[in-house]
């Protein structure tokens, strides 16, 4: 069977539905194939713990660098819900940590001082001040055609900022301003989220994630999608199919070629599509597979565990309370220092001791996500996210899902005050509440080769001043090397995130074309 369409999208994650929704609303037939039974790749809300009445956000969770434009052009129904506290982090084998209230500056010097670490203080609000400015010189560019290098370093107007953050390796950076190691760690982890990476990394691969952690709505904050991220995919779905997009699921590409897709459905029919442009919203590796060309190796660098907790643990540190500590970022075993031997253990195929890692609680700004009763127990979500552990250690097989999963457990209940075991909840089978999603399982499940949540290496969001922008593929960061064919997802220039900006741009190039 063969149709026609005027673009075919593969790849119904969030960024795949951006682009459907875009060219459906502009009047062009458009069919979307995904692989998977339903909608939202990466960005998807599902009831992990069978029978318990919690809707977790499976694989993504937070949202920083959706753009305002690309809610309002959809007309997006959707509420991000901003945390007062940006984070905790414990000192390691200590009864006292650092916390970053964003409501309270006092308070937040005050608890500087109270880890040894009054000095950076200062150094701290100067830093993010940089940060800032230049966040608010980046942001703007990433809904307009890509920037040459020289035309961002003039909008950032700031030598020493396009040195600091753009040219010199981050750890040079944050070592040259902080003096405290666990100072140090918070800020580093920015440039490590599934990177994996030394702090003095000379191909800055770690300062290129760093920015993209910074500079969402021109501010760097991470807000919490009300309802789980499956609001986010349902709300573009409902945008795509409103516009008449035709969005097919099951649906497997086995080909792609100028102007063609073929695929098999789930009853093993074979289709062929022509289109004037297939936009390819999955991975660039994969494409690059299916079209027997050659690539390098991309790899993830994070484990994923999702817990149902009957109630929050409890801290060491009695002074501060637990619904703060949880209510931001909760780093683990993320000092400097211990991000660096981190990597140096993975590097010698060891998977980290203690395991770094960091912790978001989405039922405490968003209890929405539990049933009524597991919110009137005071259930609650902890989502716990590790550093420093590259996909290649499961090379061998001689690491386990089980072994990243007890050594994250036990990375956490280290810098607790009990097991963090002795407050999980039992689903009704009687089976602890905790599920765990390695590189593999990514790989596996969503098709993100090496278990890569970028798609594919994070690049800087501007083109090189001697690249050629002579066609909108181009200028948007779209363009591959295959006839027809347009990057629509998060492998392309600047699609990291759950951003939608992968099909944001692809549709430009479409329409401008």
């Amino acid at each position: 069977m063969t149709t026609s369409h005027d673009v075919v999208v593969v790849g119904g994650g969030h960024n795949g539905l951006t682009a459907a929704a875009y060219l459906a609303r502009a009047g062009r037939s458009v069919l979307l194939l995904e692989r998977q039974d339903a909608l939202g790749g990466a960005t998807v809300s599902a009831e992990a713990f069978e029978g318990v009445g919690a809707r977790l956000s499976r694989y993504s969770y937070l949202v920083s660098l959706l753009p305002r434009r690309i809610v309002d052009d959809l007309g997006l129904r959707l509420d991000l819900a901003r945390r007062r506290y940006s984070s905790y982090t414990p000192v390691p084998g200590g009864d006292t940590g650092l916390l970053i209230d964003n409501g309270d500056p006092r308070a937040t010097a005050a608890s500087f001082a109270a880890v040894g670490a009054a000095d950076d203080a200062a150094r701290w609000e100067a830093f993010y001040d940089r940060v800032g400015r230049l966040a608010q010189a980046v942001w703007p560019t990433m809904t307009e055609p890509l920037p040459r290098a020289t035309e961002l370093a003039e909008r950032v107007g700031d030598p020493g900022l396009v040195r600091d953050f753009l040219h010199r390796p981050l750890g040079e950076v944050v070592e040259a301003t902080f003096a405290d190691d666990l100072v140090r760690g918070v800020v580093l982890t920015d440039g490590l989220i599934s990177t994996y990476a030394s702090a003095h990394e000379a191909d800055l691969r770690h300062n290129v994630c760093f920015l993209y952690h910074v500079v969402g709505g021109g501010t760097g904050d991470w807000d919490v999608p009300v309802g789980g991220m499956g609001q986010v995919s349902g709300e573009l779905e409902r945008a795509a199919r409103s516009a008449g997009a035709q969005l097919r699921t099951g649906a497997t590409v086995t080909g792609v070629e100028d102007g063609a897709v073929t695929w098999v459905d789930d009853a093993g029919v074979e289709h062929r599509a022509t289109a004037g442009r297939v936009l390819w919203a999955a991975a660039p590796s994969v494409l690059a597979d299916l079209v027997g060309a050659p690539h390098e190796r991309v790899e993830g660098s994070q484990v994923k565990v999702n817990l149902l907790l009957s109630r929050l643990p409890r801290l060491r540190d009695r002074s501060v309370d637990p619904a703060a500590a949880f209510g931001g970022t909760f780093h683990i075993n993320e000092t400097y220092g211990q991000l660096e031997e981190a990597y140096a253990a993975a590097l010698a195929g060891r998977v980290p001791d203690p395991m770094p890692a960091e912790i978001y609680c989405h039922s405490l700004t968003d209890p929405s996500i539990l049933s009524p009763q597991l919110r009137a127990s005071g259930a609650h979500t902890l989502t716990v996210f590790t550093l420093q552990t590259p996909d290649r250690l499961l090379d061998d097989g001689q690491v386990t899902r089980e072994q990243l999963q007890q050594a994250t457990l036990d990375s956490l209940s280290s810098v607790l005050a009990e097991p963090v075991e002795d407050v999980v909840l039992r689903d009704r089978d009687g089976r602890p509440c905790v599920e765990t999603k390695t590189t593999r399982d990514l790989q596996d499940a969503l098709a993100m080769p090496g278990g890569n949540i970028f798609h594919a290496p994070l690049t800087w969001p501007w083109a090189d001043d001697e690249a050629p922008l002579d066609t909108p593929a181009r200028r948007w960061g779209v363009d591959t090397p295959y006839p027809g064919v347009l990057l629509a997802g998060a492998g392309s220039r600047r699609g990291g995130g759950v951003s939608g900006l992968g099909g944001y741009h692809a549709a430009r190039a479409v329409l401008e074309d």
